[in-house]
């Protein structure tokens, strides 16, 4: 797939206090066709400014498989599921990847069926 086609579709660094709450907003991403596929990536550290002091926290890391174009619907439903008051919702393009990858992404993410096309 060339890197036009490719740099169509994004993966969401999502970050969630606990497993539960990242579930939550895994499975519902997904039955709303906002993601093909959500990995949770458990006890991640992060150290970050809150505040004006400096926290350090476990959180669950989520990392989001979507199209460009739902980035707006999958950042808004994020928003109303999670429980942060800032929460920390950040796509990058995808360069490159397997053709039949990026198409079943496409199909389990389309505009047209909300995703639901198996």
């Amino acid at each position: 797939m060339s890197n036009q086609s490719a740099s169509e579709y994004i993966m969401v660094f999502i970050t969630a206090p606990n497993e539960g709450e990242a579930e939550k907003i895994s499975y519902a991403l997904l039955e709303a066709g906002l993601a093909a596929c959500v990995n949770i990536v458990r006890n991640i550290r992060s150290i970050y400014r809150w505040q004006g002091k400096i926290e350090d926290e476990t959180e669950i890391l989520m990392i989001a498989k979507t199209q460009k174009c739902r980035f707006g619907e999958l950042e808004e439903m994020v928003r109303q599921l999670h429980s942060y008051e800032v929460s920390e919702i950040i796509a990058v393009s995808i360069a490159e990847g397997s053709a039949p990858y990026l198409q079943w992404i496409k199909e389990h993410t389309n505009l047209d069926t909300g995703g639901m096309t198996r």
